[in-house]
């Protein structure tokens, strides 16, 4: 009995001396913290405060009765999404889209931040710098109409070019099943390979260069000290960025799809998000909607700590 005791009043002493030591920081550095509130407001406004919106997904929800007042129906809504056709196909076309975004738009950043390292040249690298991350700056309204212009079957550059050097038939790439998806990884590449660029760039230059000094001294081409020096250095900023994009695999997004999107290629284009619009919105099917986007979030989390376990096991730090 004495010896439990006493073990408790060792840890009652060793919670006290935490609190202290918390209110000391805190003390310390409270106009840190003081700076930290408005991330903290923004944060729960409108991140955590609209998850208490998530009950409509068990209830049968009515503006006139507003959410509380609405009727329970539990499972109901869940029940008719699982055994709705439509729900599997926009599932399908959301995890297709992602796995192409994965496969063939992953690696681009990785590569051009590879490229750019080895230029020489400054001012030559600063410029292609900032036309690749220019498009991440321009609304998918803006560059969706571009995408559409170029690609015209009648006055497109692209079908244009196509007609006078190969003599083919112009190709209608927006309202062709095959090449839709196509189109949409590239575009999104277009826009968001700059982006990924920099973050790559940045971990390469936390490299220490003697590594490929010495690489060098032994003789290592430059495709070796690639692949042994630089690839293991950015090791880390690829395995958190892959982690971020699997939590991801469950929603495409919302304007990019919406832009490019047209009743021709509904078959392969509909996914998640513009399902959630088209049915919850403007359906007014506000319930069904919202367990579907209970579903979709529960998987994106599972998705995001298996993917985050399974690269911890790697060798590699994590999210946490």
């Amino acid at each position: 009995m004495g010896g439990a005791a006493a073990q408790a009043g060792v840890r009652q002493s060793v919670r006290t001396n935490r609190l202290k030591l918390a209110w000391k920081y805190l003390k310390r550095d409270k106009y840190l913290y003081l700076l930290l509130l408005p991330i903290l407001a923004y944060y729960f406004t409108f991140k955590y405060a609209p998850m208490f919106g998530e009950i409509i997904a068990f209830k049968n929800y009515r503006f006139a009765d507003g959410i509380w007042g609405s009727q329970w129906v539990g499972l109901k809504h869940f029940e008719r999404l699982f055994t709705s056709p439509d729900f599997f196909k926009v599932l399908k076309n959301t995890l297709l889209l992602n796995i192409y975004g994965i496969v063939f738009a992953f690696p681009v950043p990785i590569v051009l931040a590879i490229l750019l390292n080895e230029v020489r040249i400054e001012w030559y690298k600063r410029t292609i710098q900032n036309l690749l991350y220019i498009p991440h700056f321009i609304s998918w309204v803006v560059l969706g109409g571009i995408v559409i212009a170029l690609l015209s079957p009648s006055t497109g550059v692209v079908n244009i070019v196509l007609v006078k050097l190969l003599g083919i038939e112009p190709i209608y790439f927006m309202a062709n099943n095959f090449w839709w998806p196509i189109m949409f990884i590239l575009s999104g590449i277009w826009q968001n390979a700059g982006w990924g660029t920099i973050l790559y760039l940045a971990a390469i230059a936390g490299i220490d260069p003697q590594l490929y000094e010495a690489a060098k001294i032994d003789g290592a081409s430059k495709l070796r000290r690639i692949w042994h020096v630089t690839l293991p250095g950015i090791r880390s900023t690829i395995a958190i960025l892959l982690i971020l994009r699997v939590g991801q695999m469950m929603d495409v997004g919302f304007e990019h799809i919406f832009v490019m999107q047209n009743k021709a290629v509904y078959e392969v284009s509909n996914v998640i998000s513009t399902y959630v619009y088209h049915v919850g919105l403007e359906g007014s099917q506000y319930s069904y909607t919202t367990a579907l986007g209970l579903f979709q979030s529960i998987i994106g989390l599972v998705l995001v700590v298996s993917v985050n376990k399974i690269i911890k096991a790697m060798g590699e730090n994590g999210l946490w």
